[in-house]
């Protein structure tokens, strides 16, 4: 049974930083592109950022470009997301996403097989 359990979300005023974190199980986490999405209040799920298996390439949405950093450790099984110098506007769940595709950098929600539950950032300002 494959499960993607997401952590580190919070409230923090604008201009701070979080980490995210996604533990998975049930899965061989090396062989999975995997990907961080966001979904505010009436809104689409929308792309974050994506890595390579082998962490080797990573590709980001513009609105979070020089801000948020993704990054795996294949030994831990474990997705992370770096946020620094938070918006008011990043304020959404934020979810984890695992796709089996062999290929390069997957962006779009139907590209993922496998999703966690999401964990809430809030940004004050």
């Amino acid at each position: 049974q494959v499960q993607l359990v997401e952590s580190g979300g919070g409230l923090v005023q604008a201009g701070g930083s979080l980490r995210l974190s996604c533990a998975t199980s049930g899965l061989t986490f090396s062989n999975y592109r995997m990907g961080w999405f966001r979904q505010a209040p009436g809104k689409e799920r929308e792309f974050v950022a994506a890595i390579r298996r082998n962490g080797g390439d990573t590709r980001y949405a513009e609105f979070v470009k020089g801000r948020f950093t993704i990054s795996r450790d294949n030994a831990k099984n474990t997705l992370y997301l770096q946020m620094n110098s938070l918006k008011p506007e990043d304020t959404a769940a934020y979810y984890c996403a695992a796709d089996r595709s062999l290929g390069a950098i997957a962006t779009r929600v139907r590209d993922y097989d496998y999703w966690g539950q999401g964990t809430q950032v809030t940004v004050s300002s």
